[in-house]
């Protein structure tokens, strides 16, 4: 079994080793490297990821959050995702307590009052949780998402997490996103089209105003940008 240090040693080499890596490269060193050890993560707004990840690939893990809380688009593209690309796993990783159970205990619309909170137990714990079974896990996060990610490398080690932590696409612009998904026909989560571009549990999702920022879109009126799996 590989040990934490290991991992780390073997990520912070690969982090120059790949620098500047394409998707497809990186993500042929993942399967290379960790074999069946290794899960993707998707918020279900798009394809892309799991595509480019079929190539290298065609069967894995893909981790999705079941908060509760989704758009029934995104359940939506959830399902369809997984009729498409037959060989992968979906992993629905649930939290420890439903909303109704969350809402008895510690009251309605947490996610107003506590947005933090509410993000460490229906995401943060169920990914830490579900990370523990692999070695590697593949991210869709990209430099122009939000500040907090300007510096992102290709391959880098999770400190939090502590397995080895992959962004394939993390140099692409919003353009070379873009031409993916309509060259490739990828499948996309609808509400994209009505102006969501951004999306995440629907009771913090909005619209976003023509040419604001995506991630304006998620937890408005607050001072909050990132739900905290990333950072």
């Amino acid at each position: 079994m590989t040990t934490a240090t290991q991992l780390k040693d073997l990520a912070e080499a690969a982090s120059g080793q790949l620098a500047n890596a394409t998707a497809a490269e990186a993500l042929e060193w993942t399967a290379r490297t960790f074999g069946d050890n290794w899960i993707l993560a998707s918020n279900m707004q798009d394809a892309v990821l799991i595509d480019l990840a079929v190539k290298a690939k065609p069967d894995f893990d893909v981790l999705f959050l079941e908060t509760g809380y989704h758009f029934p688009e995104t359940i939506g593209l959830r399902d369809a995702v997984a009729a498409t690309y037959s060989g992968i796993n979906i992993i629905n990783a649930a939290p420890d307590k439903t909303v109704a159970e969350q809402d008895a205990e510690s009251g309605p619309r947490l996610y107003e009052r506590e947005p933090d909170r509410c993000c460490a137990m229906r995401k943060v714990v169920p990914l830490r949780r579900t990370l523990a079974n692999y070695d590697a896990w593949v991210t869709g996060v990209r430099r122009v998402d939000a500040p907090t990610r300007a510096n992102t490398p290709i391959v880098q080690w999770d400190e939090r997490n502590n397995l080895v932590k992959v962004n394939p696409i993390a140099p692409w612009t919003d353009e070379e996103f873009r031409r993916y998904i309509d060259e490739n026909g990828i499948l996309e989560n609808l509400l994209v089209a009505e102006g969501y571009l951004s999306i995440g549990c629907a009771p913090c999702t909005a619209k976003v105003a023509p040419g604001a920022d995506a991630r304006s879109g998620r937890w408005a009126g607050k001072n909050k940008i990132e739900c905290g799996l990333h950072g």
